[in-house]
C-alpha cells in the first residue's frame, strides 16, 4: 500500500513538471487584464486591437494552391496588448508570426495566415479568431475567395 502511495505521488510530480515545460512559450498570465478581471480598470484604459483590414478576398484560385496573407494591427489603446490565442475555423488555415510578447500602446504587429485549398472547391469563407485582453475579447478576421476544381465524372 505504501508503494502504491509513493508511485502515485511520483507520477503526480512528473505530470506537473511536464505541464510546466509545455507552457514555457505561453504568455505570462500576470500581464493579462481580461474584461472580467480588470478590477476597477476603465474600458478606456485597456488596449485596443485595431486591424488595417478585417478581411481578405483571395479571389479565384485553383484547387491545391496555398494563399498567404498578413493581417497588420496596431495597439491603439492605453495599455499593453496581449494576444492570448489565434485560431482558425478549420485545419486548412494556419496562423503564425504574431508576437507572444506584449505590444505597447502605439506598437504594431502582424498575423501571418496560410490557407491551403487542397481538397476544397467553390466559394470559401474562413474565419480567424484573435483572443486578446481587449473589449471585446475576440476579434474575427475573414478570408474568402473561390476555388476552381477539375470536374471528375
Amino acid at each position: 500500500m505504501k508503494t502504491l502511495g509513493l508511485f502515485l505521488a511520483f507520477t503526480l510530480v512528473l505530470t506537473a513538471c511536464e505541464i510546466t515545460d509545455q507552457r514555457r512559450d505561453d504568455v505570462d498570465a500576470s500581464i493579462i487584464n481580461v474584461t472580467a478581471s480588470a478590477e476597477g480598470k476603465k474600458a478606456e484604459d485597456l488596449p485596443v486591437l485595431t486591424f488595417e483590414k478585417l478581411g481578405f478576398n483571395f479571389g479565384h484560385i485553383s484547387q491545391g494552391e496555398k494563399v498567404t496573407h498578413t493581417f497588420r494591427f496596431e495597439n491603439t489603446g492605453k495599455s499593453d496588448l496581449v494576444i492570448v490565442k489565434v485560431e482558425g475555423s478549420c485545419g486548412c488555415t494556419v496562423m503564425k508570426g504574431w508576437s507572444k510578447q506584449p505590444v505597447k500602446p502605439g506598437g504594431k504587429g502582424k498575423i501571418d495566415v496560410i490557407f491551403d485549398s487542397t481538397g476544397r472547391k467553390g466559394i470559401q469563407n474562413k474565419t480567424i479568431s484573435v483572443v486578446a485582453n481587449t473589449i471585446p475579447s475576440t476579434t474575427v478576421l475573414r478570408l474568402e475567395g473561390e476555388i476552381a476544381a477539375p470536374d471528375i465524372n
